[in-house]
């Protein structure tokens, strides 16, 4: 493919996100005693909670620390203010972190909707819908990070314009103790000055291993983040699942990757670990040179030379590595794949297609489960084009039209029918007019940024592809 049609000029338009302002490990330090000097002291400490959705990264939660352990049931909605956020649970905990229901501890835990505009970390180069259609409670939904071009032909399929740097927001909130909270002890603490947060929790992202790759063939460096398995043992082997982010989310912030949408964190969740332990690789492009999705030979061996060094150093089964991506992560996934035929076991590619059909005859003997939007102007017939490609060579193809808009329950009956199929190639097409957000534009570029806010959440196709081994 002599250029990736699917992203032209998007790399251009998107410039590299400010480093400062995003929120890791480092930013963990006490509440100041300035932040509480109008108080009472009986907070000390209060710690923001964030977590990866479908539009990116929101600010969820605060978790108030006080000086003794509070009686849970002397909260309320009422009992306390966030500036600019809105209320949805109270409740205290023996730990700094959200929970199904309250027990009387040293923390209070002040749940806010993901809705307000202000819980918003993440910003992409596009107006974001002020709904989400995954559900915070089940595991960070997600996905988008921006996507499309800022061509003069719009963009992956049309539409668009100009498209700003994707951001992320240092979490903060400025906490208010509206209403008096009693300690079990009997002490009544009566309403008191804002406290501002000054401890962050990322969920899943601060799971990530921030680190760098220089392939001693090429001379390249790659940034990526690497999450490995909480309870890893030398003496087992796992899968590893690299995901790769589309053209939109550029940069040289190794975090935006992780906080843009569901592509890389979705793996890395308490849940699926439980039923898919495995590592998960999520590099950071910063620019279009190193991401290889115009089949850039030597983009290409540094991201194989590091998925080999990781081989190499911890026990990652060769014979189960998974590539993903969404528009430019889904390219760079099929050059790998015709590239390096024996290297993955399964491909799940996402809102992508590829210009040269001759170069894909590869993938007709690889595993792939494929998910486009009708409405996606270039990555559906891009998709459909390689399906036909492939199965003119031999390929055993699946395929269906499903709602963009179901729950993640409501795609399990779909995708355990499609697997029941038992074929080496499924071709998933997302129904044109139920894939965009409310508060996007039913236009070929938002069909293709909310295909990959549909295709993380379906956990058939995740578990599908962990069922997959090569020989």
């Amino acid at each position: 493919m002599k250029r990736r049609s699917l992203l032209t000029g998007i790399v251009a338009a998107t410039a590299a996100p400010a480093l400062a302002g995003y929120a890791v490990h480092s930013e963990r330090t006490s509440l100041t005693g300035t932040q509480l000097a109008a108080s009472s002291g009986h907070i000390v400490a209060a710690t923001a909670i964030t977590e990866v959705f479908g539009d990116g990264q929101k600010l969820t939660a605060v978790a108030l620390e006080y000086d003794a352990e509070i009686d849970g049931s002397t909260l309320s909605l009422s009992t306390f203010e966030v500036t600019d956020r809105t209320v949805t649970n109270v409740y205290a905990n023996t730990a700094a972190t959200k929970a199904g229901h309250g027990i009387n501890g040293r923390y209070v835990i002040v749940e806010l909707s993901p809705l307000d505009e202000a819980a918003r970390l993440y910003e992409d180069g596009f107006s974001n819908p002020s709904s989400s259609s995954s559900s915070p409670s089940s595991s960070p939904s997600g996905s988008p990070s921006s996507s499309p071009s800022a061509s003069a032909s719009g963009g992956p399929g049309g539409g668009g314009g100009g498209m700003k740097s994707p951001t992320l927001k240092a979490a903060s909130a400025e906490v208010t103790q509206a209403g008096t909270v009693t300690t079990t002890g009997g002490d009544a603490y009566a309403a008191d000055a804002a406290v501002t947060t000054s401890k962050v929790d990322n969920l899943i992202v601060d799971d990530f291993q921030q680190l760098k790759y220089t392939d001693a063939e090429t001379g390249n460096s790659l940034q990526y983040n690497l999450f490995v398995p909480k309870n890893y043992d030398r003496h087992k082997s796992y899968p590893m699942v690299l995901f790769m982010h589309d053209g939109g989310t550029t940069s040289t912030n190794p975090l935006i990757t992780l906080t843009q949408g569901l592509g890389a964190v979705i793996w890395a969740t308490p849940s699926e670990q439980a039923k898919h332990e495995c590592f998960v690789l999520a590099p950071q492009f910063t620019s279009q040179t190193d991401e290889g999705s115009d089949g850039n030979a030597p983009a290409l061996k540094t991201i194989k030379g590091l998925i080999d060094s990781l081989a190499d150093k911890y026990r990652i089964d060769r014979k189960r590595l998974y590539t993903t991506g969404q528009s430019g992560g889904t390219i760079t996934s099929i050059a790998l794949d015709f590239t390096y035929p024996d290297l993955f076991a399964a491909s799940f590619l996402v809102a992508g297609q590829w210009d040269d059909l001759s170069q894909v005859k590869p993938l007709a003997k690889q595993k792939i489960w494929a998910v486009v939007s009708e409405g996606d102007e270039q990555a559906y017939p891009g998709m459909t084009g390689i399906m036909d490609t492939i199965e003119k060579e031999g390929a055993k193809i699946s395929r269906a039209v499903w709602d963009g808009q179901l729950t993640p329950s409501e795609f399990a009956p779909y995708a355990a029918a499609m697997r029941a199929e038992k074929t080496p190639v499924n071709f998933v097409a997302l129904k044109k007019g139920t894939v965009v957000w409310s508060g996007l534009t039913e236009n070929s570029v938002d069909n293709h940024i909310c295909t990959w806010r549909a295709a993380y959440t379906i956990e058939g196709i995740r578990d599908w592809l962990f069922e997959q081994k090569r020989k």
